[in-house]
This record gives structure tokens, C-alpha cells and sequence, in this order.
């Protein structure tokens, strides 16, 4: 063995970070957050013990731990869920609703547009309602047009409600734990193809503040606005692109409402470029009020027209070579931004 062999034999070697998956992570927080306070609630279909921690098992174990009275499995009714949640934010507890699939949500719009979010307005700022709606969806698993839809649009055009959407596992842990500590109602999006991945573990009370931004990937030609699972293919796009010589710019918006515009303002200003990636139907999507707002701010810096990219204008098909065809793609995505790059100003 030669002595540089030797050395590294004897060093110590370092402890490689423990990695959890989102389904973990987002566990973790809300028992955290449980431990902390006793007005922390789950209300949803299947999230009880018996029935093993609801569908994705996101609160698996948690009923053992803080009882039936905590994690309370109900009927499949969400307009009992949001009405039920609703009313115990208003007495001073923090619940979580568990809305298996964000089409559901469509049955309790009454509870959550006209009440959890407008209560503060409606009582001159003498009520809070600190509730978190927790949902899921995702394209690409086959669920068909009733169970896939992404309809985060719909809620940042309410006043009163805030929007979040992890991309990976440890932001998921923190932004859930701000959530619950927020006095306002969060609609909490998760996409079920996230849920397997995985990141390093944060560690307990982590805490990702809401409307703030990451860049995920620092870059200087083209800014890729985009947040939930389609980060993952910004990543993958910026990576291929780096070949080509094109340094693009990924901004994980984490928050969509309110979205940190200063955040992207200061990205798109450095790199003169930017397109808006979501997997939600690109018509009327919030692509199309960043790209405005981008437009009516940076007019006189950009050097192209903001692009937008996004599903297809119809319902998810269940089939999955039409729903493959239906996802934005990678290809797609490469193309928008050469696009951008190759427009003279």
C-alpha cells in the first residue's frame, strides 16, 4: 500500500446525509408540527390507522401516536371535511384537510372560496383561518381526466388563499411545516410522482419560508420559470442545453401564490430571456400572468417575447400513449428555448 493509499485508508470517512422520500418527508413534518401543538389537527378519507395512513400513506403511524381524536378518518364527503376544518381553524386549531385527489376539491369550492378565504376579509381582520388543504395529483399515472387535473390556477385568482407546490423532498418538509404555521388558508399541492424522490434530510423544525423561491440551477442566457414536478425536467433540459452551450437559469417557484416575484424579476433581468413551464393546461395558466407580469415590467430589457409552455388544452386522457402526448415534454421544452435564444431584437 503506498503511503497516499494509506492516508486515505486512515481518514475518517465522512457520513453520507440520510435521505428521505417526499411521502417521509411530508410525515415527518406533520408530526412535528403535531408534537408542537395540540391544535393540530388531520381530517380525511382513509388517514386513519385502521386504514393505514390514507392512500399514499402520508400519514402512516401517526394515529398510533396521537390518537383517533388527531387523526380522524371520515366519511368520503369533502364538503364535510372543509366544513369540519373550517370551523375548528376558527376556534383557534391549525387542521390539515386531506383532499385525496385535487379534482375532489371541486365539491368543497363553497367551503374553500367563499369561506376559509375570504373569513379574514369578511371580518375586518378579527378572524384567522389557519388551514391547510393538502391535495394531490399528477399526470403520467394513468388516473384519467377525473383524478389528474392541476388546478392551481383556479385558487391564485382568490384573494385570501395561498398557494405551494414542493419539487423534491426536503422542501416539501419545510414548506409544510410553514404552512400549518400560517394564519392563512394554504392549498398544498403535491404530485404524486414526487412522492418517491428523494432528497437530503433537512432535520427537524426545518422550515421553508412561503413565497420564497429557489434557484435551483444558477445560468445566464434564459431564465426557466417553473414549479412541482416539472422542475425535474427544467433540470434535465438546462443540463442538456449546457452542451449546446446555453446556460439556463431554473427558478423552482415553491410558492405560486403569492409567487416571489423578485425573485424571478432579478433572474429575468440578469438573462434578458425567460419561459414558463407548468404541467397544468398552458391556456389561462399562472404562466400566463407571470409572462404578463414580466412583459409589463422588463419591456424595454428583454431581448425576446416571454414563452409559456404547458398541457394541452383537454381533459387528461387515461390512455397512456394520448397521455404521454398530452405532457409537456423535455423536447418541448429545449425547443421554446432555443426559440428565445435564436430571436433578434
Amino acid at each position: 500500500m503506498s503511503e497516499a493509499e494509506a492516508l486515505e485508508a486512515a481518514a475518517p470517512r465522512a457520513k453520507k446525509p440520510k435521505q428521505i422520500t417526499m411521502v417521509q418527508a411530508l410525515n415527518a413534518a406533520i408530526d412535528e408540527a403535531m408534537a408542537a401543538d395540540e391544535g393540530v389537527i388531520l381530517l380525511g378519507e382513509d388517514v386513519a390507522a385502521k386504514q393505514g395512513g390514507g392512500v399514499f400513506k402520508v400519514s402512516s403511524g401517526l394515529t398510533e401516536k396521537y390518537g383517533e381524536h388527531r387523526i380522524r378518518a371520515t366519511p368520503i364527503s369533502e364538503q364535510a371535511i372543509m366544513g369540519a376544518c373550517v370551523g375548528a381553524a376558527l376556534t383557534g386549531m391549525r387542521p390539515i384537510a386531506e383532499i385525496m385527489l385535487m379534482n375532489f376539491v371541486t365539491v368543497a369550492m363553497d367551503q374553500i372560496v367563499n369561506h376559509a378565504a375570504k373569513l379574514r376579509f369578511m371580518s375586518g381582520g378579527q378572524t384567522n383561518v389557519p388551514l391547510v388543504i393538502r391535495t394531490t395529483t399528477g399526470v403520467g399515472v394513468g388516473f384519467g381526466g377525473q383524478h389528474s387535473d392541476m388546478l392551481e390556477a383556479w385558487f391564485a385568482h382568490v384573494p385570501g388563499l395561498k398557494i405551494v407546490t414542493p419539487s423534491n423532498a426536503a422542501d416539501a418538509k419545510g414548506l409544510m411545516r410553514s404552512a400549518i404555521e400560517c394564519n392563512d388558508p394554504v392549498i398544498f399541492i403535491e404530485n404524486i410522482l414526487c412522492y418517491g424522490l428523494k432528497s437530503d434530510d433537512p432535520g427537524t423544525d426545518y422550515r421553508v419560508p412561503l413565497g420564497q423561491a429557489a434557484v435551483a440551477r444558477e445560468g445566464s442566457d434564459v431564465s426557466l420559470i417553473t414549479y412541482g414536478r416539472t422542475v425535474l425536467d427544467a433540470l434535465e433540459v438546462a443540463e442538456t442545453l449546457a452542451g449546446e452551450g446555453v446556460s439556463v437559469e431554473v427558478i423552482d417557484l415553491r410558492t405560486i401564490a403569492p409567487y416571489d416575484e423578485a425573485t424571478v424579476t432579478a433572474s429575468v433581468r440578469k438573462t434578458g430571456r425567460a419561459v414558463v413551464l407548468h404541467e397544468a393546461v398552458r391556456a389561462y395558466g399562472t404562466g400566463a400572468e407571470i409572462a404578463s407580469r414580466l412583459h409589463e415590467r422588463l419591456f424595454n430589457e428583454l431581448k425576446a417575447p416571454v414563452q409559456r409552455i404547458g398541457g394541452a388544452f383537454s381533459a387528461v386522457p387515461m390512455a397512456s400513449v394520448l397521455e404521454q402526448a398530452w405532457i409537456p415534454k423535455k423536447d418541448e421544452i429545449a425547443a421554446a428555448i432555443r426559440t428565445t435564444m435564436e430571436w433578434k431584437r
